[in-house]
């Protein structure tokens, strides 16, 4: 593991800022970033309650971004940085984008798509999970703490 300025720490450390910009407007604070070239082409965060849409997650707003940036749909030679293990949805939109390589932070034992179907993911595409899952899961430990101090 690399520790430099174009390490997957690096870039985590982007993607939990993003998932910040979540937890601040009430949003599950997930965030990600789509790197190509050493180069951050999108950044991205839950948006779900904010557009009252539920396929508004981080990965997914990140594709559509990084899409339009690059002028096409397919974002093969890119990494996807997301602090929390995509869900069976947004595994599925990243094996249609064939991205090249995906790194999560915390796992989710309850959705991510690991624990549902491990072949969901582009074949193609190499994945890395538990990059800084300490600072990833505090952020999402404290959201939903707050939420439940605030319902009782």
């Amino acid at each position: 593991m690399s520790l430099g300025v174009f390490s997957d720490e690096h870039f985590m450390k982007i993607a939990i800022q993003e998932a910040q910009k979540a937890y601040e407007k009430d949003e599950i604070p997930v965030g990600a970033v789509i790197v190509y070239n050493n180069q951050i082409i999108a950044r991205a965060h839950n948006l779900t309650e904010t557009l009252n849409d539920v396929t508004a997650h981080a990965e997914m707003q990140a594709f559509t971004s990084a899409s339009d940036f690059i002028g096409g749909k397919y974002l093969k030679e890119c990494t996807l940085y997301v602090t929390l293990e995509p869900c069976i949805m947004c595994a599925g939109a990243s094996y249609w984008t064939q991205i090249d390589k995906v790194v999560f932070g915390a796992f989710d034992k309850k959705r991510g798509y690991s624990i549902i179907n491990h072949s969901i993911m582009h074949p193609k595409t190499s994945i890395l999970g538990g990059i800084m899952e300490n600072e990833c899961i505090k952020l999402l430990h404290s959201f939903f703490d707050n939420k439940r101090k605030l319902q009782s």
